[in-house]
């Protein structure tokens, strides 16, 4: 069965699509046609196909909103912005809080999709049928112990997109978010072991509880996140906006 292609023509920016679940998003979106520019750090883009664009940008820097907005005014009119880039910080204790992982995670988790999204936006409203999707999580309406950074970056994300949706859709973007639980890629991979090493659960195991705590009984995987991606991104959901979409096989 041949892939529908129908982003054929369409510009799509990916901040953090380098690896995991941005690189998977760009992979779904090139295959239905877009072409892809990634903003990712320098050091992580050696490796992308070569029909794709690459920006490096560091979305913590000081420099980034200039520097997207250098971008967007070079590509002019563009279809689709996915805000994935992201950090997720080691855990904590309450009374552990370290004022610099704060703020550089602040800066990339919060500031960073507000950043893209503001850059493009009218990049987007070119387009017509603009559509920005922001990486939330599961952790933009739950909390987790020892995570109280993370969470408060994921809720504020939400947010965000919500009030995007209302100041961007009068200017025909849409505005709207993914919200994973765990997904096994080699990023949440390497947490588990290194949490194993300081005394945490065998990464298996943890793996496997994740899985049980779900409906469906597994973890879901990048295609399963990257396709709500594209759905978003397409004609497909042009009636929603301000929306969440928990991607996470029944956690909530």
């Amino acid at each position: 069965m041949t892939e529908e292609r129908n982003l054929n023509g369409r510009k799509a920016i990916v901040t953090g699509g380098s690896q995991g679940l941005g690189h998977a998003i760009a992979e779904r979106l090139a295959r239905s046609g877009a072409a892809i520019t990634v903003v990712d750090l320098p050091t992580k883009a050696d490796h992308l196909p070569a029909d794709w664009e690459v920006a490096a940008i560091d979305l913590a820097s000081e420099t980034a909103q200039d520097d997207l907005k250098s971008l967007a005014d070079r590509l002019g009119m563009v279809d689709v912005v996915v805000a994935n880039a992201g950090v997720v910080p080691p855990w904590r204790n309450f009374d552990e809080l370290d004022a610099k992982e704060w703020r550089h995670v602040m800066a990339v988790n919060v500031w960073g999709v507000a950043a893209t999204i503001g850059a493009f936006t009218a990049s987007l409203e070119m387009s017509g049928h603009g559509s920005a999707i922001v990486m939330a999580s599961l952790n933009g309406y739950r909390a987790h112990p020892k995570q109280a950074l993370y969470t408060a970056s994921k809720h504020a994300v939400i947010g965000l997109m919500r009030a995007a949706a209302l100041d961007l859709g009068p200017r025909g973007i849409r505005v709207n978010a993914l919200a994973p639980g765990p997904v096994a890629t080699e990023a949440l991979v390497a947490r588990v072991r290194k949490r194993h090493r300081s005394g945490g659960p065998d990464p298996d195991a943890a793996l496997a509880a994740y899985a049980a705590e779900t409906a469906l009984g597994k973890l879901v995987t990048v295609e399963d996140v990257a396709n709500v991606a594209y759905f978003l991104a397409s004609n497909e959901s042009a009636g929603i906006t301000g929306a969440v979409f928990p991607v996470e096989a029944g956690l909530a």
